[in-house]
């Protein structure tokens, strides 16, 4: 029973060292998957770095065109208002053309006799001093 116990002992002691490879082995293909792990890790790393390098610039540009942009949009809105006070003052302006062009029609209407009557009297005087005119010629032919 001893020599069983011994066999039993060897053999526990032999399984016990199959274990103790098989851990082995199982630890160090962990250990170079951990290394490989850690590699792409540190090249994440260097890579997020740089990302956020190129962020903070493109942060910093989108900050100085954002001024830029609220500047020129502040320009703008003068320039909006210039315009529309330029318009306002035109269509007050056609406003008042308006009305003196209602007012001068008005007053034609209300003064056409008389109109026609001055037009009629210069036609008249006009005719008067072409004949006047062709009198003097005349006078002039003669004379010489």
């Amino acid at each position: 029973m001893v020599e069983l116990l011994y066999v039993s002992a060897i053999i526990v002691a032999i399984a016990f060292l199959i274990l103790v490879i098989f851990v082995s082995k199982t630890l160090r293909s962990v250990q170079g998957t951990l290394d490989q792990v850690a590699g792409t890790l540190g090249s994440i790393e260097k890579q997020m770095q740089g990302i956020t390098s190129e962020t903070e610039q493109i942060l910093h540009k989108t900050n100085v065109l954002m001024d830029d942009i609220q500047d020129k949009s502040q320009q703008l809105n003068t320039v909006v208002t210039a315009v529309k006070d330029v318009g306002t003052s035109i269509q007050g302006f056609n406003h008042s053309v308006s009305r003196l062009s209602n007012n001068v029609a008005q007053q034609l209407d209300h003064n056409q006799d008389k109109v026609s009557q001055v037009v009629q009297w210069s036609n008249v005087a006009m005719e008067l001093v072409d004949k006047w005119n062709e009198r003097k010629k005349k006078n002039q032919i003669n004379k010489v």
